[in-house]
């Protein structure tokens, strides 16, 4: 594993928040998880029977849509901090997305990484929703170049902080990959959200 995947592996560990909302009447509102169905039979793959893109020239995202989920967000770039780890959105900020960019642009070859957060102390924040995505539904990455990158989803999995498989997250692509990452799993108070959403998603087309 290369040193950029190992710092963005401590970047994960980071984005597991302490936070979980509660409405009015102290009832806590548990985001959702990936069911079974949506996880991979085995390895990560593409779903049979969906077309895969050419890969584009790379360019800097600037927009991600996830329109079964209502996500609209924009995307910022996240670089290394100085324990060596990667830097992630921030937490304050609940409808914004952060992408690896000293990695694969999203649209490119390769395999590119985008984190974002699910709630914070305020509420709800922009990957809330991402436990809930099932296969085959659409991704958007609005592109500087003017383009858009059109990406399906082909499986999401959680999995819990001590077990995450980085290899099976932050390998390389031979074609344009994608990977959705939060935080979520079992919730401790003293020590927040015990593990990590991802959902695995490949270039389909370009607008």
């Amino acid at each position: 594993m290369s040193q950029k995947a190992k710092g963005w592996l401590v970047a994960v560990a980071a984005l597991v928040g302490v936070w979980l909302i509660q409405n009015g009447a102290g009832t806590v509102l548990v985001p959702p998880q990936p069911t079974t169905a949506q996880a991979f039979a085995a390895g990560p793959g593409i779903q049979p029977g969906s077309p895969v893109a050419a890969p584009l020239r790379p360019s800097t995202p600037v927009r991600l849509r996830i329109p079964s989920i209502k996500v609209d967000a924009p995307m910022i770039r996240l670089g290394l901090g100085s324990d060596g780890s990667l830097d992630v959105p921030p937490a304050e900020n609940r409808n914004v997305v952060g992408w690896y960019k000293d990695g694969t642009p999203p649209g490119a070859e390769g395999t590119a990484l985008v984190a974002g957060h699910v709630d914070n102390a305020q509420g709800r924040s922009v990957f809330y929703g991402l436990g809930s995505l099932a296969k085959g539904r659409t991704v958007e990455v609005v592109r500087q170049d003017g383009s858009t990158a059109v990406f399906s989803i082909d499986g999401i999995e959680v999995y819990e902080n001590k077990n995450f498989p980085d290899r099976r997250v932050y390998g390389a692509s031979s074609f344009p990959a994608l990977r959705l990452i939060t935080c979520g799993g079992g919730f401790s108070p003293d020590t927040g959200y015990q593990g990590n959403v991802v959902a695995y998603a490949h270039l389909t087309g370009v607008r």
